[in-house]
């Protein structure tokens, strides 16, 4: 028997991730096909909306399915709007380890959604899936998602040389090209807070 994520979803304070369904296909279809997620990823280009009905229909289901990982679309609680794409793939389940990779909409860049999807995942598959390790792999010249991965707590482990493509850098898409990959990792330690060196000290300070 294949070893598979449940179909779930995940609250965290401000969104939700939870399965696409058929009426993400337009926002979805738009969030792919945007400029910079051509550069950085290897989404069909262009991305149709007839990519964005066998991503839900077709792909992500049979991700689901083989054990690869799972697919959640990431959307507002407070309007519902589609703001991301969470993908979790290359999951090995004798490690307990697989790796993640996120798309925001242009529009919602800038508000923290990315982190705090990538942290809400990490939360559920530590706590929830016994899972021992997370994985973000991000294009040297991608500044944005390495900010994401710092925004979360995540240990950059190293470089994979030449180990990406991308289409034409930070400048929009173009030719593929060949790109190195920063590795970042988190465990279920990285998201415990830590605690005071000593009660005593604690209260002492607190005293003072």
């Amino acid at each position: 028997m294949v070893a598979n994520f449940p179909e779930t979803a995940i609250s965290t304070e401000r969104l939700l991730l939870r399965a696409l369904e058929e009426q993400d296909a337009p926002g979805l279809a738009a969030m792919l096909d945007d400029e910079l997620v051509q550069t950085w990823t290897g989404h069909p280009r262009p991305y149709r909306p007839a990519d964005a009905h066998e991503l839900i229909t077709r792909r992500a289901p049979e991700r689901r399915a083989r054990g690869r990982g799972i697919v959640f679309a990431v959307t507002e609680h407070l309007t519902q709007r589609l703001v991301g794409l969470l993908e979790l793939d290359r999951t090995d389940w004798h490690l307990r380890a697989t790796e993640v990779r996120f798309v925001t909409a242009p529009w919602a860049r800038g508000e923290g959604y990315a982190p705090e999807a990538v942290l809400g995942t990490a939360q559920w598959l530590f706590e929830d899936r016994d899972f021992q390790r997370l994985e973000l792999r991000t294009a040297a010249g991608n500044t944005a998602a390495q900010q994401v991965a710092q925004k979360t707590g995540a240990i950059s482990e190293g470089v994979l040389r030449n180990a990406g493509i991308v289409r034409g850098g930070e400048w929009g898409p173009g030719p593929e090209e060949h790109t190195d990959l920063i590795v970042w990792s988190l465990l279920p330690e990285d998201l415990d807070p830590p605690e005071p060196a000593h009660p005593d000290d604690r209260y002492h300070a607190l005293r003072h």
